[in-house]
């Protein structure tokens, strides 16, 4: 049989049999905690276990997925072109892009560029991922063909995370094992807990010595998440710093294809391997819609999690680091 056929029956197979992407904001503290390494090897490490990848970049910039993966980049029309010859001009082509995709000009083939590895990325700056009129073809893109959407989340100045983001079933937050990165990654929770009300986070510790030290790092930080927010964190595992990784940076390649037995390219695909086990939960942005319903059909008094957040201030002085 023609493979033309054969791969597109089985395209039609999957698209009959799927419930939707699974859908994970990745985000971290202040600093360099490398959630965008993250994004990248987890989308290559998926892609190899089979698994159709979609990796959105909100965060364009020199660290973006966009300027790290620019050399490895092909696509739809003239995007892969463009992508490889000059990846730090993009930001507004593709920004353009995504916003045709939201108004239904263009479709979201022509928008995703493809990686060598056979991952999608699209750039969706945060602020293209704004206004009520776009919640109805956000749902329709990351309800598309992928088995799972990668966002690299960009939050705003109050820790919050974009409306495209809140259509994650997870959030994972990437952290390093240092005082302060522990202290960056738990105020990152709290203020994405009390701007969306989100229960319970997934945490990677990346960069790590040892696999003890992050367990014992994870062990200390979900105590005092839950003792001071009534917040649960499930531990996503950990990645070895790895000497290699700056090298797999300045190739514009991702250390799982480049250096596939180095630690951290184990690391990477043991998570990866993980992932599709995760329970899988209502959207974050179907529990903020329920949470901001629960009001008072007599008085019209705000629930208590609302009155919270209105005397929340982002400085509190609880740190982690004096408990972890």
């Amino acid at each position: 049989m023609d493979k033309f056929v054969i791969d597109q029956a089985e395209g039609l197979r999957r698209l009959l049999a799927r419930e939707g992407s699974r859908v994970i904001a990745v985000t971290g503290g202040h600093g360099a905690p490398g959630r965008t390494t993250v994004v990248i090897n987890l989308a290559a490490a998926l892609t190899a276990l089979g698994k159709d990848v979609l990796v959105i970049d909100e965060c364009l910039g020199p660290r973006s997925v966009s300027a790290q993966l620019g050399g490895g980049m092909r696509g739809a029309g003239d995007a892969g072109a463009e992508w490889r010859s000059h990846a730090g001009s993009l930001a507004g082509n593709f920004a353009r892009n995504f916003a045709a995709v939201m108004r239904g000009e263009i479709a979201l083939d022509q928008a995703v560029a493809r990686h060598a590895l056979g991952f999608g990325v699209l750039a969706a700056p945060r602020e293209q991922c704004v206004g009520p009129q776009l919640d109805a073809p956000l749902s329709k893109l990351l309800a598309g063909p992928a088995d799972f959407v990668l966002i690299d989340a960009q939050l705003d100045a109050e820790g919050a995370l974009s409306p495209l983001a809140l259509h994650a079933h997870d959030v994972l937050i990437v952290m390093r094992v240092t005082a302060q990165a522990i202290t960056d990654a738990y105020a990152c929770m709290k203020r994405l807990h009390f701007a969306h009300a989100i229960g319970q986070f997934r945490v990677l510790a990346n960069h790590v010595a040892s696999a003890a030290d992050a367990q014992a790092a994870l062990d200390n930080l979900a105590d005092v998440a839950s003792r001071y927010l009534a917040v649960s964190l499930e531990r996503a595992g950990s990645v070895a710093a790895d000497p290699h990784m700056p090298r797999a940076l300045r190739l514009s390649r991702c250390i799982v294809d480049a250096f596939p037995s180095t630690a951290a390219a184990r690391d990477f695909r043991h998570v990866a391997a993980e992932l599709p086990h995760w329970p899988l939960r209502p959207a974050l942005l179907a529990s903020a819609n329920s949470a901001n319903s629960f009001v008072s059909s007599a008085t019209g008094v705000p629930s208590a999690s609302a009155t919270a957040y209105a005397g929340w201030r982002a400085d509190s002085p609880v740190h982690a680091h004096r408990h972890a």
